[in-house]
């Protein structure tokens, strides 16, 4: 019997729904079309978390995830993850806190990157995981080096994040702007790859590549690697 999956959503309403639906098909394609995985959901408040994360109030942040953890041990959960990237900015934190084994999107994207042989990505998330550290401090010590828009590009990114991809707009004319900046990353930096390190952009950016660059969805890589832990044996 599988183990059973803690998922902490709501962090991005959409992008929890697609984890969901991720985790259900692919646990399937591995398992059998009557399989379905044993996973719980604890949905937190995102409007108190982003309000913290705008004052740089990490402390507050760390408390409601380790809460939200700590009710999925309560109920019955194995291990567990956080169904966002910025999420992880508190990741060290959560780890040393968390009464279950608790599993990197950053650690995941990484070993995705490294399969792959690509050595020079960009990264596309909220301006706090751009901003932040977390992806580099992991990537670049392993020789996998990454870059960024440029600020006025990261500024945009940010705000149609939290203005349009979190409350579920999806809009065509956002989804051409987002490739046309990984087209000026691509001739500036010459990048063999492109981190989509939020989980609403695979919501917006659906192909698998774009003008030779490839993407790595993290929602489908953090799928794939939480199946790998269920599956192991307890």
């Amino acid at each position: 019997m599988t183990r059973v999956l803690g998922i902490v959503g709501g962090i991005g309403p959409e992008s929890t729904i697609d984890y969901y639906r991720s985790l259900l098909a692919r646990y399937q394609a591995r398992t059998g079309r009557d399989n379905n995985p044993r996973v719980i959901i604890h949905s937190v408040d995102l409007r108190p978390l982003l309000d913290a994360l705008a004052v740089d109030n990490l402390d507050f942040v760390a408390s409601c995830f380790t809460e939200a953890i700590e009710s999925l041990a309560r109920a019955g959960a194995d291990l567990a993850l956080l169904a966002a990237n910025t999420a992880h900015i508190v990741f060290p934190a959560l780890v040393e806190r968390s009464p279950l084994p608790l599993l990197s999107i950053v650690e995941a994207t990484y070993a995705e990157a490294q399969k792959r042989s690509l050595t020079r990505l960009a990264i596309l998330g909220t301006g706090y995981t751009m901003g932040s550290r977390f992806y580099p401090d992991l990537f670049e010590p392993r020789g996998i080096a990454l870059v960024l828009p440029e600020e006025s590009e990261r500024k945009w990114i940010h705000e149609i994040y939290l203005n349009e991809l979190i409350p579920g707009l999806f809009l065509p004319e956002t989804r051409s702007r987002l490739l046309t900046i990984v087209d000026n990353i691509r001739l500036r930096e010459g990048i063999d790859g492109i981190i989509l390190a939020g989980t609403e952009l695979p919501l917006i950016l659906r192909q698998e590549s774009h003008n030779g660059v490839p993407f790595l969805d993290t929602t489908a890589i953090h799928v794939d690697a939480a199946i790998d832990a269920m599956m192991e044996p307890s």
